[in-house]
């Protein structure tokens, strides 16, 4: 759509004068013809006093125009007083387009500047030569949005994490390793503290492990992200602190990395279309997300305690399950919820919080930790 700007626009009142001259009017005349106070005839005709809708319909009657005709000059009139710099306006509304500059502000990704800083340090932060051409590179995340698109703070979430999984050091990536030894993750499970251990174990596996919280509106819960094709990262946003979520959202993503999905050929802002678009994408999360549960629990086990005891599960049957097979109950548990066989608000003591155990362990931003920008 174009826009006109006129060379100079005059006040209503110029226009009502020349009416007036015209017809050899005075303002008298016309306070008379209107039924309206003189003084305030003269404050109108001098730009003092603006044209409501009322007074526009009265001079279309009396000089035989149309209301509207009235109300655009009067429009006109004040859009050329005012004062703005449509410009400034519309460059700032481009960085906002392409970050949620303050939420990364009130996190500390970038500082609070005028215009031109801002724009400096998002192109620093992005990796950027200019902010219409954001690189792209591999991620395949977990979260509650939709899988066909990548959203703008989901975008800065990912590459604070890539940024920050630089500083993180790593043995050689071996996926055949991964899939030798994913199994034995579950031998950390039955006992929270082990959570710590995480850090060093997925680096011996060649996998970087970062944590950052989640931006507002984010809705993110991990990421699987390439700092090349043999560097591997595993970001979590620790968004729901139970140890049923931690595992499940830590598991799916190592079986990302042992796929090697997400490969660094793929786009960030269209991963869905990297992946044959979102149905694809839905479909190998959720196989994905079935081979994370059995790796966290057996399958044929579980289903078979769902056939004794469904549809009442006992506290004490479902610990004792999870102590059989090696498991924290919470983990049981949320998959019992998962499945719909427990209510989501029934035995939620066992659902223990961990996001204390982890946080500061490996390069952690949130929760009172800062890092710098690298």
């Amino acid at each position: 759509m174009s826009t006109h700007t006129p060379a100079e626009v005059f006040p209503p009142g110029e226009y009502i004068r020349d009416e007036l001259e015209a017809r050899g009017w005075t303002q008298q005349d016309l306070a008379q013809i209107l039924e309206r106070p003189l003084n305030a005839v003269n404050q109108i005709i001098s730009g003092k006093r603006g044209i409501t809708p009322e007074t526009a319909k009265g001079l279309a009657a009396a000089f035989g125009t149309s209301p509207e005709f009235w109300m655009n000059l009067e429009n006109a009139y004040l859009l050329a007083k005012a004062e703005t710099n449509d410009a400034e306006v519309a460059h700032r509304a481009k960085l906002f387009s392409v970050a949620p500059v303050n939420e990364m502000i009130r996190r500390g990704w970038i500082e609070q500047g005028n215009i031109a800083s801002i724009e400096g340090q998002l192109k620093g932060f992005f990796g950027a030569a200019d902010l219409d051409h954001i690189p792209a590179f591999g991620v395949a995340a977990r979260k509650s949005t939709s899988y066909s698109e990548t959203t703008i703070p989901q975008r800065a979430w990912c590459f604070r994490a890539k940024q920050l999984a630089r500083t993180v050091k790593a043995d050689a990536f071996d996926e055949k390793k991964i899939a030798r030894e994913l199994l034995s993750i579950r031998l950390l499970t039955p006992h929270p503290e082990n959570i710590r251990k995480l850090p060093i174990l997925l680096a011996s596996w060649g996998i970087r492990l970062v944590l950052v919280a989640h931006l507002e509106k984010t809705k993110i819960d991990g990421a699987t992200l390439w700092l090349d094709e043999r560097s591997p990262v595993i970001a979590l946003s620790l968004r729901f602190d139970r140890i049923d979520y931690f595992w499940h959202t830590l598991t799916h993503e190592i079986i990302h990395v042992k796929n090697l999905d997400s490969s660094i050929d793929s786009d960030l802002m269209a991963d869905a279309k990297g992946q044959g678009g979102a149905t694809s994408v839905d479909e190998k999360e959720r196989s994905v997300n079935t081979e994370a549960a059995s790796c966290l629990v057996p399958q044929d086990k579980l289903e078979g305690f769902i056939i004794r005891h469904s549809p009442l599960y006992a506290r004490e049957k479902i610990v004792r399950f999870g102590q059989a097979n090696e498991v924290h109950p919470g983990i049981v548990l949320g998959q019992l919820h998962y499945r719909q066989e427990v209510p989501p608000k029934n035995l939620r003591d066992l659902l223990v919080p961990v996001r204390h155990l982890i946080v500061g362990q490996t390069i952690t931003d949130g929760w009172g930790h800062k890092p710098g920008i690298f």
